[in-house]
């Protein structure tokens, strides 16, 4: 005699329990915590509260100290199921909405991490039906503020990254990046951002435009509550906050302004040539999702 058959194991993927997750990117330093900070204040919104770097990175199939120090890119060839679904694992076990609740059931994510626009479609390759907002802040303000991250020693993401030599290697890493060995730190920067820029947007434009949001910086912070109000319902959201200045985001490392980058402008003006192509390809795609937007 036999006893009860054990229940089945569930073939549910955690994944099923997201509904149309949206992601943050741009290039470091460009104000997208500020964005998402705003941004979830939404109700029905649920975030890990911050950045997910280590949240994602200790997943060995997403860390580069386990892929050889390639890069930070992760492609749709690396949303294997396993590793993909420990991750959605990951995400919703931390996920809370902005009075602090857990997820329950089916939940929408917001996700801002830095290195994720050199994810895309890692990310669309996870979550077909996830929408992407592209952040653009002026390139000359955006360098600076690399510069100053870098400099400031707070964003070191890869201390000890093998074979550099130099500033220890700050923010998002690219590919190729052994190339910029013992360059200057401004051409490091200008290399980063041109990289970063241009693999975002090969990424994007391979999307539906659906799919596709654009903002710019200077707008958002201008104008924060129409330019809210509208993401939000872009995005299928509700918004019922009626916001005054915009504080400075968490990861403010000095006072903002909008002229601030001319206390160097001979150096960013010296690197500009490098990031030139790229930075008018990004203000087009920003004008081109945005006029189809309207």
């Amino acid at each position: 005699m036999t006893g009860p058959a054990a229940p089945a194991a569930s073939t549910a993927s955690i994944r099923e329990r997201f509904d149309r997750p949206v992601f943050i990117v741009s290039t470091p330093r460009s104000g997208s915590t500020l964005l998402f900070e705003t941004l979830a204040q939404a109700p029905g919104l649920h975030t890990v509260g911050g950045e997910s770097h280590w949240l994602i990175e200790d997943i060995p199939a997403f860390s580069p100290a386990a892929r050889g120090w390639g890069s930070n890119r992760l492609t749709a060839t690396d949303a294997a199921p396993a590793p993909v679904e420990l991750l959605a694992r990951a995400f919703y076990a931390e996920l809370r909405d902005r009075d602090g609740r857990p997820a329950e059931v089916r939940v929408r994510m917001l996700e801002k991490t830095p290195k994720n626009a050199l994810r895309v479609p890692f990310f669309d390759a996870a979550w077909p039906d996830a929408l992407f907002v592209y952040l653009y802040r002026d390139v000359r303000e955006t360098l600076s503020s690399m510069i100053e991250a870098w400099l400031s020693g707070a964003f070191r993401t890869y201390p000890q990254l093998p074979g550099w030599t130099g500033h220890p290697w700050s923010l998002l890493l690219v590919p190729s990046w052994q190339q910029l060995n013992s360059r200057p730190l401004p051409e490091i920067v200008a290399e980063q951002w041109a990289i970063t820029t241009e693999t975002l947007l090969d990424d994007l434009a391979a999307l539906p435009r659906e799919r596709l949001r654009a903002l710019v910086y200077r707008d958002f912070v201008a104008s924060p509550q129409p330019v809210a109000e509208a993401l939000a319902q872009s995005l299928g959201l509700e918004w019922d906050r009626q916001l005054g200045p915009l504080p400075l985001s968490k990861t403010t490392v000095s006072q903002p302004r909008a002229d601030k980058w001319r206390a160097i402008e001979p150096v960013i003006e010296a690197v500009l040539p490098i990031v030139e192509k790229a930075d008018l390809r990004a203000r087009a795609f920003v004008e081109e999702l945005q006029s189809s937007a309207t």
